[in-house]
């Protein structure tokens, strides 16, 4: 789900007929610094430690000094415990941001792990550059991007995995090493989509591509025409960019699909990068009457997508720079904004998409929109979610923040892990926990060999709260 400029005209709309209490932009996560909370404010880890770290001797030091478990934390955007484990040490690595090497020519970088990739956009925007392969929002760090093994609506990239060039860790003994596809490998693979059992990653080195003027277009088509609609339309079409196909409450049958080709006319938006430090008022409020109100459901079709269905060109830039808060919600008293995502084989696409649509009617679980995105076969990294030509479904939904409700989530959450399981498919781990012992060995059976490599070298107190409780 994303937000341009044109869309603000139809929140003021919205928003203007509205009277709604004062928004609280405070968090509600613990007071304690040691209680590590992490995106949806649902879930809290209490750790015994937390070191900031700004170079790869911060590392060396705190693995010396600190004798057990140990976390590595980036922008925190993970959402069952992936960046803590409790009572152990948990290293803050958003300090470690800066920059180690550029080489415009090359289109090679090399940042900090805790670089977050709004910022390496600012650094490599003037040179005409451009990320090759990152998530649709810039707030996360490049370090727990590798370490989730992140993809975005990129057609033909697959996940990041494809663009990294090197990686530098720490060892468990303080051990600095260097890991590339020709130089340790079997660590490089394992620790891209690792998340953090590996080892320490320190900096991250990546391909770039060239900065391009993108052209946005819209299509409906039904759910069944999808996949020979996209193979036709959109992954024979060098110029394709980005595409993505969002489903909509309450049949989840017609996706509305958004196309980036690459053009040569002239930009809609002047701006190269997207403003740092915006206020995200009317996108918020333009949610909560969606989840909210009564036929709320219904200002999308009447009132956002007439205006974002009309032509937009942007640099790619500009369009790779939204930030998160865009997502996020005014205050979590009550509910609050999370995602799940799943993997299923192209040729279960249909057959998938009409049982999720199924369980998503059946059930309140207060999905906002499913986004479809494809990507090609992972087989080098260990922990791949794509282990061949996937479609992804990513649900976003609106949680109560109750005892019953969480728990009702989980059992929804479980019916489809069930369904990807059933259509040889995967779901992917950074999100809450919900997932039996069962599911998670079905879905990564190569989690065996992790847990023996890490072992191998040493490398078990590296460890996080979702490693701990699926026994890796």
């Amino acid at each position: 789900m994303s937000f341009d400029p044109s869309r603000r005209k139809a929140l003021s709309l919205i928003a203007g007929g509205m009277v709604l209490a004062p928004l609280n932009t405070e968090a509600r996560c613990p007071a304690d610094p040691l209680s590590i909370c992490n995106v949806t404010h649902l879930h809290t880890v209490k750790v015994g430690g937390i070191a900031e770290i700004r170079g790869t001797d911060d590392v060396r030091q705190a693995l010396h000094k600190w004798r057990g478990q140990v976390s590595v934390g980036g922008g925190r955007f993970s959402m069952g415990g992936q960046t803590a484990i409790h009572s152990g040490l948990q290293l803050n690595m958003r300090p470690m941001n800066g920059l180690v090497k550029f080489d415009p020519l090359n289109r090679v970088v090399r940042v900090q792990a805790g670089m977050r990739w709004r910022d390496l956009q600012t650094i490599i925007d003037p040179a005409g550059l451009s990320i090759r392969t990152m998530q649709s929002y810039s707030s996360f760090t490049v370090g727990g991007s590798i370490s989730v093994n992140c993809h975005g609506r990129y057609v033909g990239h697959g996940p990041i995995s494809r663009s990294v060039r090197a990686l530098q860790l720490v060892l468990p003994d303080g051990e600095l090493v260097e890991a590339s596809r020709e130089i340790n490998a079997e660590i490089f693979h394992a620790a891209i989509g690792g998340y953090g059992g590996m080892g320490v990653v320190t900096e991250v080195e990546l391909n770039l591509d060239d900065n391009f003027r993108i052209e946005r277009s819209t299509n409906r088509v039904s759910i069944e025409d999808y996949p020979a609609w996209f193979r036709e339309r959109v992954q024979s079409n060098p110029k394709v960019l980005l595409h993505n196909a969002d489903l909509f409450p309450g049949k989840f049958d017609y996706p509305r699909c958004v196309t980036w080709t690459r053009t040569e006319k002239p930009l809609t938006v002047h701006e190269r990068l997207t403003p740092l430090g915006g206020r995200y008022t009317k996108e918020q409020l333009f949610l909560w009457a969606m989840t909210e109100v009564p036929g709320g459901s219904s200002l999308r079709e009447k009132v956002a997508m007439p205006i974002e269905d009309k032509p937009a060109v942007v640099w790619r830039n500009y369009e790779a720079s939204l930030d998160v808060a865009q997502l996020e919600p005014a205050n979590r008293d009550v509910a609050t904004y999370v995602l799940q995502e799943y993997f299923v084989p192209e040729r279960h696409f249909v057959s998938f998409a009409r049982r999720m649509s199924k369980i998503l009617q059946s059930t309140p679980t207060g999905t906002v929109n499913v986004s479809i995105r494809h990507s090609p076969a992972d087989l080098a990294v260990l922990m791949a979610w794509a282990q061949q030509d996937v479609f992804s479904f990513v649900v976003y939904y609106k949680q109560r923040v109750s005892i019953q409700a969480q728990q009702q989530v989980a059992q929804w959450t479980r019916a489809m892990i069930d369904l990807a399981l059933s259509h040889e498919g995967t779901y992917y781990l950074p999100y809450q926990l919900h997932a039996t012992q069962e599911q998670f060995q079905r879905a990564y059976p190569q989690a065996t060999m992790f847990k023996k490599l890490r072992q191998q070298v040493g490398a078990s107190r590296f460890t996080n709260t979702m490693w701990a409780q699926y026994q890796v």
